[in-house]
């Protein structure tokens, strides 16, 4: 594929995310808290969880691996960062979720399965086919935009996880219904843990300097902002003392 081609179809890909961004404000994803039969056929949880997560890892992995490119030191990091996080989101933090019963709509599994492969292909194919030596050098690890990058990524994981500890143990064992959570950030948000996936791959694309990683951090924040305002309405509606002050995934702003 020519360069020119490949980009082509990137910056596509992040036109259709900024024309579909209004309309995925106003749909409720039905799964979570928000699972609705009235998208079809159901499938578990946690097998719907894996199987739509898996292609980014595997897609990405066979891009770079596989890419004619040379394949510079740097990249290598950046291929660890993308697999690290995949590795988690799709073979550990579903075995950690209580959802045992809860299903969630086939529909949006092949969703999430396409915009998966979609990313994992564009970042794969650039890092392992198009990135070079002279794009990547060694110097590049001292670069202002790599370090900063990283100190983002890790911080946004960071949140990523402790929120989602948080939320995994605000009941016991056997406990139903849902409650407010208090700890960590979700003092200040409803959904720090959106938030910490947001940095974190604006870390990302800090690092990486590139257009495919911009796309991802867009379709990250299409994604994950409408989701979090849904969140933050159903706590605000669920809940009349919840905290008038906690804004929805920003602190302090949104």
């Amino acid at each position: 594929m020519k360069e020119s081609t490949f980009y082509l179809l990137v910056y596509l890909w992040i036109a259709v995310a900024l024309v579909s961004f209004p309309f995925i404000l106003k749909i409720e994803a039905p799964y979570g808290r928000h699972a609705s039969k009235r998208w079809g056929a159901m499938i578990d949880n946690r097998i719907g969880w894996i199987i739509m997560e898996l292609p980014a890892l595997i897609v990405f992995a066979g891009f770079y691996i596989f890419g004619t490119g040379a394949h510079p030191p740097v990249t290598w990091v950046f291929f660890g960062f993308w697999v690290f996080h995949y590795i988690n989101r799709t073979l550990i933090f579903p075995f950690r979720l209580r959802t045992k019963g809860k299903k969630m709509p086939l529909a949006i599994v092949l969703m999430a399965i396409f915009f998966n492969l979609v990313n994992g292909s564009i970042n794969g194919y650039f890092l392992g086919t198009i990135a070079n030596e002279a794009r990547y050098p060694l110097s590049y690890f001292g670069d202002p935009r790599f370090i900063a990058g990283v100190v983002f990524f890790i911080s946004g994981l960071a949140i990523n996880w402790n929120s989602d500890f948080i939320l995994i143990h605000l009941r016991k064992p056997g406990e139903s219904g849902y409650v407010i959570p208090q700890k960590g950030l979700f003092k200040y948000i409803s959904c720090p843990n959106h938030f910490g996936e947001i940095v974190e791959w604006s870390g990302f694309a800090l690092m990486t300097w590139c257009s495919p990683a911009v796309a991802f951090t867009i379709w990250t924040m299409v994604n994950l902002l409408p989701r979090a305002l849904h969140h933050h309405k159903w706590y605000q509606t669920t809940f009349p003392e919840y905290p008038p002050e906690r804004k929805a995934v920003i602190p302090f702003i949104l």
